[in-house]
């Protein structure tokens, strides 16, 4: 096997504009891409100098159900600090809590995709 990373994830939405919002106003990441295809809207996002992209994908975009994506972690410095931004936001949050690899909550997006937030512990 020659596989060097993932690509992208997809995380169905219902209204792209309000998933960009989120994504982009919200998490701070960036948009890599925005157009329009013969299928319609190409919009992802990234955290800045990610190598893997968020594709938000609309109605009409694969047939996928808009809030199914589940258990996606993301890596943040200060998960107690993002969780406030989130909750402030208006994002359903739980968490932090401590576990053996760090401490970790959980949100999810306009849509009810289910998003994890880690900060590592220290040599885990």
């Amino acid at each position: 096997m020659s596989i060097t990373h993932a690509s992208f994830v997809t995380l169905p939405v219902a209204d792209q504009d309000r998933a960009l919002r989120f994504y982009r106003d919200v998490l701070g990441f960036e948009v890599t891409a925005d157009r329009e295809t013969p299928q319609g809207r190409w919009l992802q996002v990234a955290p800045e100098g990610a190598q893997t992209v968020f594709t938000l994908s609309g109605p009409g975009m694969g047939g996928f159900e808009p809030g199914s994506a589940r258990g996606i972690m993301l890596v943040t410095t200060d998960v107690d600090a993002d969780c406030a931004r989130l909750a402030a936001a208006g994002a359903q949050v739980r968490g932090p809590d401590d576990v053996p690899w760090g401490r970790m909550a959980s949100f999810t997006d306009p849509d009810g995709n289910g998003l994890l937030l880690l900060t590592e512990k220290e040599g885990f």
